[in-house]
């Protein structure tokens, strides 16, 4: 937990706006379609909001120990956006449980 604490430390330090995300599948796949709007398995599913105005680190560990209490079989993923540039930064997964239900690719 302590590198992700100081991960958390350079997202709030960047003035980033962390965000967490989770998936029981942990699914995400890349799938050709001509259809508008389809979107196949890019996105997983937020947990509340993302922390706009958050300047306490503590605040997203907290978060964080939150939803692996709720899920705690899913996928746990968190990612920061730059408000300025309107793009996300970074990304990593925080939990990847062996028990886990595996995608079928």
């Amino acid at each position: 937990m302590e590198s992700i604490a100081k991960e958390v430390d350079y997202m709030i330090a960047k003035g980033y706006i962390p965000c967490l995300e989770f998936d029981e599948v942990g699914q995400v796949h890349r799938t050709n379609s001509r259809i508008p709007g389809y979107y196949d398995g890019r996105y997983w599913t937020l947990w509340k909001l993302p922390m706009f105005g958050c300047t306490d680190p503590s605040q997203v560990l907290q978060e964080i120990e939150e939803c692996k209490q709720v899920y705690p079989n899913a996928y746990i993923r968190l990612l920061s956006f730059d408000n300025q540039r309107q793009c996300q930064c970074m990304s990593f997964v925080i939990q990847k449980p062996t028990s886990a239900t595996v995608a079928n690719a």
